[in-house]
């Protein structure tokens, strides 16, 4: 088989193709002839060493994948070699032949395709955990998400309008903002024209947002912090501006509001069971259009430098995807 690896820590360009031996699954693991692998903003980091899990080298990035079941490891029930399926296993998955625990697998329903499949997990499962398990959004709240148009951003939009909110989408341009109304959300801020604070209270008539779903970081942070309702909740998804926040705890105070931190890589591992149950209805909302697992492109395998580095310079409306021969 053939398989991406990081041989070294640095840019996409660094990355070799080489072939590998095919693994075989052990006790509870599956092994998966993979269709798609889907990337995300965490790749163009973990390759570089800047991210908070550090594989050992050599390694292949992406961590989710779908496709078909090539053979099953002892103890495996649910699957049978030939069901299409889709998973996640942190990172490795940029390779024909991915082992996956059955744990962290689903089928794909009918009705959904395998692109579409492939990335429903980081981007969709991040933020089915972040509105369920820690803010536990509530239909009528509203919502207002940062970098909105990206692949997290574009899950939030999508879930905060499915589960009742209102949601407000912030980001850097016209042509993105219009992605985003046309993705379900209900107003519109362009943080790049306009003061983020400012045009939160405005939009709310002065009471604040109810819950602030943040993955850029950086000076918006705050911004979006002193616009937040009273017992309002920020969500900390990530930092795509490259920039950690320094916030003035006093806010918290004054607002009586929480700072709740989002890491669904551990969650996962931790809690399984309700990993699971979001990840089935996430399917099941794909499979039946209620959330769009929005493709912005699919490129080969040999163009995963280029496909990264969409990813770097923050062009994506959705996720990219990379396809198997």
């Amino acid at each position: 088989m053939r398989a991406v690896l990081c041989e070294t820590w640095g840019p996409p360009e660094s990355l070799v193709i080489k072939d590998m031996a095919t693994p075989a699954p052990e006790a509870g693991e599956v092994l998966v002839r993979t269709r798609f692998a889907a990337l995300n903003f965490l790749d163009t980091l973990i390759i570089e060493n800047k991210y908070q899990v550090k594989p050992n080298l050599p390694f292949s990035p992406c961590g989710e994948f779908s496709g078909y079941v090539e053979a099953l490891g002892p103890g495996v029930t649910g699957f049978q070699p030939g069901d299409a399926v889709a998973g996640f296993i942190g990172y490795g998955a940029a390779r024909e032949m991915v082992i996956c625990p059955a744990s962290q697998m689903i089928k794909v329903p009918a009705g959904l395709s395998l692109e579409k499949a492939a990335g429903l997990f980081v981007t969709y499962g991040t933020t089915m955990h972040a509105f369920r398990q820690r803010a536990r959004l509530r239909a009528g709240e509203t919502l207002a998400v940062l970098g909105a148009t990206g692949g997290v951003g574009l899950a939030a939009v999508e879930l905060g309008h499915s589960l009742g909110a209102r949601v407000i989408a912030c980001a850097s341009s016209a042509e993105k903002l219009e992605f985003a109304r046309k993705a379900g959300a209900d107003e519109v801020v362009d943080y790049a024209t306009s003061d983020l604070k400012e045009a939160l209270k405005t939009l709310t008539g002065g009471k604040g947002v109810d819950v602030v779903y943040d993955p850029v970081g950086g000076q918006l942070t705050e911004a979006a912090l002193r616009a937040l309702a009273w017992e309002g909740r920020l969500l900390v998804i990530g930092f795509a501006a490259g920039e950690i926040p320094r916030i003035p705890l006093n806010l918290a105070l004054l607002k009586g509001c929480d700072i709740q931190g989002v890491f669904w890589g551990d969650f996962v591992r931790r809690s399984p069971a309700l990993q699971a149950e979001n990840m089935r209805d996430i399917a099941a909302m794909a499979a039946d259009g209620r959330i769009s697992a929005h493709i912005h492109r699919i490129l080969p395998l040999e163009n995963i430098a280029e496909a990264l580095n969409i990813l770097k310079r923050r062009e994506a409306l959705g996720k990219v995807v990379l396809a198997m021969p």
